[in-house]
């Protein structure tokens, strides 16, 4: 089973090569904004909970995001693996995968960063922003403030598996198939 959590900052085309990398390994695709959006849209319990914090401008709890994630892993028990996009965020996070995954006796097998450099990144999100109808890709101030959220908050979760020989950085600049063919021969190392 492969089990790969795809990393980077925003902009970083982590959606984009975790989609093409689904799909040729045959993963499932786990997204943290598609998970919120399902669960949400749906009502279901953690949803609901998730909808409140929101609705008053909190940030949703770890123990709701991971339900979350638990419940997905669980609808897809005869899978290859899953390609984690978006999650883990903090170090909370990664401890709590590591104990989901072992209690399904599973275990990431590495942590692929991509590794672009903040200008570019702007530039990208700025670009996204034309066509994505997202405000936050149409403000520089706030990309910048992602940017550094990200490098203070999200950044530390490297370590966390760098710590275990599972993390590896990937130039994360150049086209789509140049990235994808970098990101494929780590996985198949």
């Amino acid at each position: 089973m492969i089990n790969i959590i795809l990393f980077g900052p925003p902009g970083s085309g982590k959606g984009t090569q975790a989609t093409k990398l689904a799909e040729k390994y045959e993963l499932i695709h786990i997204s943290t904004g598609d998970l919120f959006r399902y669960e949400m849209g749906n009502d279901t319990p953690l949803g609901l909970k998730a909808k409140e914090y929101i609705s008053k401008g909190d940030l949703v709890p770890d123990s709701i995001t991971i339900g979350m994630l638990e419940n997905k892993l669980n609808k897809h028990p005869d899978s290859k693996g899953f390609i984690l996009d978006g999650f883990p965020r903090t170090i909370a996070q990664s401890e709590a995968l590591d104990e989901i995954y072992a209690k399904k006796n599973m275990a990431v097998k590495c942590l692929l960063a991509l590794n672009v450099e903040d200008e570019e990144l702007v530039k990208r999100l700025l670009e996204r922003g034309k066509t994505s109808g997202r405000a936050d890709d149409s403000d520089v101030n706030i990309i910048r403030n992602r940017i550094k959220v990200y490098g203070d908050e999200t950044a530390p979760v490297y370590n966390y598996y760098d710590k275990q020989n599972l993390s590896k950085t990937i130039n994360g600049v150049g086209t789509i198939e140049e990235i994808f063919d970098r990101l494929c021969t780590q996985i198949e190392a």
